[in-house]
């Protein structure tokens, strides 16, 4: 009788979490994404280098390079989306759920307010050419949207927000080594999350 009981509990248990959190998210979203911002922040690094380092870069290729960043940022961007896409639309049909819920509608409203609103912060800092600080500005927000979301999806993923939080912080007050942190939050600490959430919930 006790095992049934417990068989119950746990049964209700899984139904509450199927319908309230977003459980479809695929570490390998998370290793893949890391990965692919490893590679953009290489590339970036090889962009820099071509113009003499972070220091000797002048008025003049100060905008070719600011152009470059933003077209590789934005190569990142959607191929990191499109790459988490494909893998959470692969978990969601093994699990049989449905990928267009109220829950997904949820965290994607609640990723995207601090996101797009980070967004338009980091293009006022380029305007306004205060470049040192869009690296800390785009870990803070994304740290805030994890933080945001983390209702909609699984309790680990605030630590990752706490630790992208901590990244920006430091980075805002170490400026010059954006690159560097925006390397260790949106590279290394994705994967080893991805790692983490893949080992535990795949």
């Amino acid at each position: 009788m006790n095992t049934k009981i417990q068989d119950d509990i746990s049964h209700i248990k899984a139904m509450m979490e199927r319908s309230s959190r977003f459980i479809s998210l695929s570490g390998l979203s998370g290793i893949v994404a890391g990965s692919i911002a490893l590679v953009g922040a290489f590339v970036a690094f090889l962009m820099l280098k071509e113009h003499g380092g972070i220091y000797k870069v002048t008025a003049e290729n100060k905008l070719d390079l600011v152009l470059n960043f933003s077209v590789l940022a934005v190569v990142v961007l959607i191929s990191a989306i499109g790459a988490g896409t494909l893998f959470t639309l692969n978990k969601s049909k093994r699990l049989g759920l449905p990928i267009w819920t109220q829950v997904s509608k949820n965290v994607l409203k609640a990723l995207l307010i601090p996101l797009v609103t980070g967004g338009l912060f980091c293009i006022a800092l380029v305007v306004k050419q205060e470049y040192a600080f869009v690296a800390p500005a785009m870990l803070i927000f994304y740290g805030l949207a994890l933080l945001n979301a983390e209702k909609f999806l699984f309790s680990d993923i605030k630590y990752l927000g706490y630790l992208e939080l901590a990244l920006g912080l430091i980075s805002s007050f170490v400026l010059y080594y954006g690159l560097l942190f925006w390397t260790l939050g949106f590279g290394v600490l994705h994967i080893l999350y991805g790692i983490i959430l893949y080992k535990k919930y795949n």
